[in-house]
């Protein structure tokens, strides 16, 4: 959760960039905290449950009407994402990755182990990603994710 995130953050003085002490770049971050509830979990967490979830729970395929609107509604928060937190910055708080860069790509692999590739038309994600990534190191990225990305083979 993102209160146990900020705990440990505060408790154990954990290097500035994850959770800033500037003002202007916190309130960057603590804004995508607040934001991402709504937008980028709940939409992920919505077509990963109807493409993955679901089909294993009632044995059925869902309806395609029904995976076209998660997904539009899907794209819609990813655009909004990139205009209003990304716009031209290597992070969300600038030029070092932060708590919410690490909570914003942890909830949009949801969908890419749902089989939907998010990052395969967004170059600007794709390259924020990749950043994201070379900061925690992509073994441990590969390590934790593991288990999402395996979701659509059950």
């Amino acid at each position: 959760s993102i209160a146990i995130l900020l705990y440990l953050a505060r408790k154990f003085k954990t290097p500035d960039h994850w959770y800033p002490t500037d003002l202007q770049k916190r309130a960057r971050v603590d804004e995508y905290l607040s934001w991402q509830h709504v937008n980028i979990r709940g939409k992920g967490s919505k077509l990963f449950l109807t493409k993955v979830l679901l089909p294993l729970l009632t044995g059925q395929p869902p309806p395609p009407e029904k995976l076209e609107g998660v997904t539009e509604e899907l794209n819609i928060v990813l655009k909004q994402f990139e205009e209003k937190f990304l716009q031209d910055k290597p992070f969300i708080a600038g030029s070092e990755i932060s708590l919410a860069d690490l909570v914003a790509l942890v909830e949009l692999m949801q969908p890419v182990g749902a089989g939907y590739n998010l990052f395969e038309e967004r170059p600007k994600l794709a390259e924020w990603r990749r950043r994201v990534e070379e900061a925690v190191g992509k073994q441990l990225f590969q390590e934790a994710h593991e288990g999402i990305l395996n979701a659509k083979n059950l």
